[in-house]
């Protein structure tokens, strides 16, 4: 009896990683850049990120206390989305928007979904947005702090670079590589968030499909359509500028709002490149990266239609049998 084949329905792929496991994997990839972003930015960025990561996994427990359903914090999830809402966050942003951004993110966009494999759009970007939208103001300022939990130095507050880039002006691209300008928590610091993509890589928690045809196709349409020609320079900048890195490797790489398939994942990342590029170089705001990606987020069901295979023996509409 122990011989019989046991037939279930699909999908039949099985893996022994466990959520906890890729989480955690996931957060120490990103802790070279948040803690570049407590160092650079002071003691404040980091109580912004505390706090984020602690709404996130409250609203989280109680819901599922109040719901009578599994209390599931211990998997990690909440708190990488508690963290990557922080890092993309202004360093001096008031202590009750990342509280706010948090509730928003896993109350509306993951729990009321379904939870965890269910949300249709990347929580953490949801409540980045959220607050845009809602405080534009606030979420565009990035001055600098004065060292102290209390204090902001607003004669040292300042443009971003792509922001500076767009009106015309210079910039400094090795500062940009290294970290060392203005913008979100965890954006500034391209190497941190290089290596944490790599070690992502490695250990096989993402493939490069995804960051290689987003950058790629930005990349592309960048130097065809963004008015400098090729002026390799100033894509570098823009590469490094804003939240694309982030966004790149930590946040279109996310299972659950991405496509399937290998083709359906390439098709993804082009959408992506292209929507920031449109984003950036057409649109009022210098970035682009979070729109780009919850709009990209929202065509997944389309594009896995179109891409998926079909079945053995099965022919499909104006092609062969897959």
């Amino acid at each position: 009896m122990e011989k019989l084949l046991h037939v279930s329905s699909s999908p039949h792929v099985r893996s022994k990683a466990k959520t906890s496991t890729i989480m955690l994997l996931v957060i120490i990839a990103l802790w070279p850049a948040a803690c570049f972003g407590v160092w650079l930015n002071g003691p404040y960025a980091a109580a912004v990120l505390g706090v984020s990561i602690g709404a996130a996994v409250l609203t989280e427990y109680i819901y599922e206390r109040l719901m009578k359903r599994p209390v599931t914090v211990g998997d990690g999830s909440a708190v990488v989305t508690g963290l990557l809402l922080g890092m993309n966050l202004p360093p001096l942003v008031p202590l009750w928007m990342p509280v706010l951004g948090s509730v928003f993110a896993i109350l509306v966009v993951k729990q009321l979904f379904g939870g965890l494999g269910q949300n249709f759009m990347n929580p953490a970007l949801a409540g980045r947005c959220f607050l845009m939208i809602s405080f534009s103001a606030r979420m565009t300022s990035f001055a600098v702090s004065d060292g102290t939990l209390n204090k902001i130095v607003d004669t040292v507050s300042g443009a971003t670079p792509l922001a500076e880039i767009k009106g015309g002006g210079s910039f400094d691209l090795l500062s940009m590589f290294l970290g060392t300008t203005r913008g979100t928590i965890g954006e500034t610091c391209t190497l941190a968030l290089l290596a944490g993509g790599i070690f992502l890589v490695i250990t096989g928690v993402i493939r490069l499909t995804v960051p290689l045809a987003y950058l790629g196709s930005f990349s592309v349409f960048a130097l065809l359509a963004g008015g400098h020609g090729m002026d390799f320079p100033w894509l570098a900048a823009q590469l490094c500028g804003g939240g694309l890195m982030l966004g790149a490797w930590f946040m279109a790489t996310d299972y659950v709002t991405r496509p399937i398939t290998r083709t359906g994942q390439i098709v993804y990342g082009i959408i992506l490149g292209i929507m920031t590029g449109l984003f950036r170089f057409f649109g009022g705001s210098a970035e682009g990266v979070s729109y780009a990606i919850i709009f990209s987020n929202l065509l997944v069901p389309l594009i896995e239609r179109l891409t998926l295979p079909g079945g053995f023996g099965i022919k499909r509409k104006g092609g062969a049998d897959k």
